[in-house]
């Protein structure tokens, strides 16, 4: 993988990927980032942090996502209500049956085009079918199942869907921490790099040992030191 350009910036590659990497894992504003590099004697401006990951987050999200292995055959499909810059906005998102967010996609509707276009990405993105999507008992899913000419199960019901609830949990943390979304598409470029280091980094810590818990840790911390271009 080749390595990222941090030419023409002054503060050394590791402090901006370190700061890139606080903001995206944790539930943290700009100015927190700010003050936690500055208690490290690292004088840094939540603007420069916010530019910082405009540019590289993206970047780094895309290039964590390559090495990530392809996903489970059963999708979540489920939909949440989020306010965007005072108006009242639909943010579609997929995870699969081991709870990797598939994607997210901020929409203006709640109906069959919105729902249609959410599977028809779902699948241009990952290049494969899946087995079965597993949805809520709103009817959208299912008439835009019936647009797709593949041969793909549906369930739904009302607890089935509970993967896919469960995960808009730290959504719903980062949105009440930025004091909601600004615009459609800074919704949609911070949650798809959200969504990437959220799956780099989450470890059922409650279902395996210490020494598999801080083995898979050690993993996500290369993985992202690779996708940061950053030498270990």
């Amino acid at each position: 993988m080749r390595p990222l350009s941090y030419a023409g910036y002054r503060f050394p590659p590791e402090i901006i990927q370190h700061a890139i990497w606080l903001y995206l894992r944790f539930t943290l504003s700009f100015r927190d980032v700010e003050e936690l590099l500055a208690e490290r004697g690292i004088d840094v401006s939540h603007e420069t942090i916010r530019r910082w990951v405009a540019v590289f987050g993206p970047m780094i999200a895309r290039r964590l996502r390559a090495m990530r292995p392809k996903p489970h055959t059963t999708w979540h499909l489920d939909e949440m209500f989020v306010s965007i810059g005072g108006k009242r906005m639909y943010l579609w998102r997929a995870v699969d049956a081991e709870g990797e967010v598939l994607d997210c996609l901020v929409q203006s509707r709640r109906n069959k085009r919105a729902a249609l276009r959410l599977m028809r990405k779902l699948i241009r993105k990952y290049r494969m079918v899946p087995a079965t999507f597993v949805t809520d008992r709103l009817p959208s899913y299912a008439a835009a199942k019936a647009e797709l000419p593949l041969p793909i199960a549906h369930e739904r019901g009302l607890r089935q869907n509970n993967r896919a609830e469960s995960s808009h949990v730290p959504v719903r943390r980062r949105e009440r921490k930025m004091q909601r979304f600004r615009s459609a598409g800074s919704a949609q470029r911070f949650l798809s790099a959200h969504a990437s280091v959220y799956n780099t980094f989450n470890i059922c810590r409650h279902l395996i040992r210490s020494a598999t818990k801080r083995r898979f840790r050690s993993e996500a911390f290369d993985a992202w030191r690779a996708a940061a271009g950053i030498a270990a």
